[in-house]
């Protein structure tokens, strides 16, 4: 899987430096490891503290933190995983009640607030593209490039989490089928890729916007529940042992690393 999503194309000698000086985390088989727990804690803890502290101050304080953690992730000059992965927390947390507000207060339906977020996404992507050349993530190297690639973070995020809801929720599959479903579908670029049907940046950006809807289906699954089809373990205990595990995996991807 960490071949198949890799974003790496032919570039000319030299392009080592590239790599090494991007603020992204190489993408390896730990990475979308890391990636599917930040998702489903952000589900879950999104709704543990709305439902603790109130919608309202819940998205203050998240859009807040994500403002703080993503200015000292712009200020870096190398990359720490670390916080590159506090900042893709945040953003998941914040995404997610976006995606919830926009439903819930508003009104307005998943199928159109996906299909508009999917659409500005790909704006977004035709923006980027046009103005670097490429959406390569081992080409993230300045703050214009960086900029747009937490910009097309963010929206994949929002985008996922409202896949997620209109799957589980509007066509009512429930939470474990649309996982399932979800687990079918992300497997669909590394099969594409090693087929050369699609390019390597195209199955990235496929599986990352994927990855959400897949790992905040099954962390509902197990936090919400019986009256929704889940286990009813808690959305607090379900944030707290993502969180467990997502530390877990980083140590275990840095002493990899190492070796």
């Amino acid at each position: 899987m960490a071949h198949s999503y890799a974003p790496t194309t032919p570039r000319p000698a030299g392009s080592g430096e590239a790599r090494a000086a991007s603020k992204v985390p190489v993408v390896d088989g730990w990475f979308w490891v890391v990636k599917v727990l930040t998702t489903g804690m952000g589900e879950t803890l999104s709704d543990f503290l709305a439902h603790t502290v109130g919608p309202v101050p819940a998205v203050a304080a998240a859009g807040l933190l994500l403002a703080v953690v993503l200015l000292v992730q712009l200020r870096t000059r190398r990359c720490l995983p670390g916080l590159y992965w506090a900042v893709v927390v945040m953003v998941s947390v914040f995404g997610t009640m976006v995606a919830d507000v926009a439903h819930v207060a508003l009104g307005v339906p998943y199928a159109l607030s996906a299909g508009s977020l999917a659409v500005a996404l790909a704006a977004l992507f035709l923006l980027w593209h046009r103005v670097e050349g490429s959406l390569a993530i081992d080409r993230v190297t300045g703050l214009r490039r960086e900029l747009f690639y937490w910009a097309a973070v963010l929206l994949t995020f929002a985008l996922g989490t409202a896949l997620g809801d209109l799957t589980a929720a509007t066509l009512d599959l429930g939470y474990l089928v649309a996982g399932l479903g979800f687990a079918v579908l992300i497997t669909i670029p590394a099969v594409a890729a090693r087929a050369r049907w699609v390019g390597p940046v195209a199955g990235f950006w496929w599986a990352y916007v994927l990855t959400r809807p897949l790992g905040a289906s099954f962390a509902d699954w197990l936090g919400v529940g019986a009256d929704r089809g889940g286990l009813a373990l808690g959305t607090g205990p379900v944030s707290l042992a993502l969180a467990v595990l997502m530390v877990v995996a980083l140590a275990l991807s840095a002493r990899a690393r190492r070796r």
